[in-house]
């Protein structure tokens, strides 16, 4: 994801070391797991990756991938095409993501910005629901400058206006820290909104509220395959009815 959100968390780790040395573990820049954790392995990609080698990724056991399409309403990943189809035509289970900054445009205004830049969705059973990455600012204040309330209307806007423009609820990723901060730990998005979890350890630890179970799971940000490494929590033919919300 952001490269910035990495840093944000080495910080959060560094002040956490001094009195929790495994909470320190817990963050993302913190020493990651020496081995995948359980479930079906796949990865996400941005343009720090270029172009990806798609063939090698999935002889490396690569199942899906989320590649990052759009941020705000100004940015479009240049390598889209290439890492978007280039994942699909080699086999895997695809989606997009978009960086959210909510103190540019609406919610609704950004949904609509990555419907129309790569971020739609089809029941082909290969193309998973569009993610909402909502995490640590990199150009200022952690919470954008949006008080808890006022996050949650706005995260409300762009998972309502995805909705009505694919018919699929967006996968929400950000990290337990952030989203107990910046929204309060609202539970108002579990009941229809996937879970990925970012956190850098070898546990997944304390999910926001509401979420009983997480989704994906981010876990590193090297390893076998390019980009973050991440993990689906079930197999591959659950991840099939996610993609096709329901049998293809």
């Amino acid at each position: 994801m952001n490269r910035p959100l990495r840093s944000a968390l080495r910080t959060a780790a560094t002040a956490l070391l001094a009195t929790v040395t495994l909470a320190a573990s817990a963050v993302v820049g913190a020493t990651p797991a020496s081995a995948a954790p359980a479930g079906l392995p796949g990865m996400d990609v941005s343009s720090h990756q270029g172009n990806v080698n798609w063939s090698a990724a999935w002889s490396n056991g690569a199942r899906f991938a989320y590649v990052k399409a759009t941020e705000g309403t100004y940015y479009t990943n240049p390598y889209f095409a290439q890492q978007y189809n280039g994942s699909y035509n080699v086999g895997m289970i695809r989606g997009s993501y978009h960086f959210a900054r909510p103190d540019t445009t609406s919610g609704a205004t950004q949904a609509n910005y990555f419907v129309d830049h790569g971020g739609g969705w089809s029941k082909d059973g290969k193309t998973l629901p569009g993610a909402l990455d909502i995490e640590y600012n990199p150009y200022g204040a952690t919470c954008y400058g949006l008080s808890q309330a006022s996050m949650r209307s706005w995260i409300a806007s762009f998972v309502n206006q995805y909705y009505a423009r694919t018919g699929r609820w967006a996968t929400i990723y950000t990290t337990t820290d952030w989203w107990s901060t910046c929204t309060g730990n609202t539970s108002q998005f579990a009941a229809n909104n996937p879970l990925w979890i970012a956190r850098y350890s070898s546990s997944v630890g304390t999910l926001p509220a509401g979420w009983g179970t997480y989704s994906f799971w981010q876990w590193a940000s090297s390893g076998v395959f390019p980009g973050d490494q991440n993990v689906w929590n079930g197999t591959l033919d659950r991840l099939k009815v996610l993609a096709c919300n329901g049998p293809c």
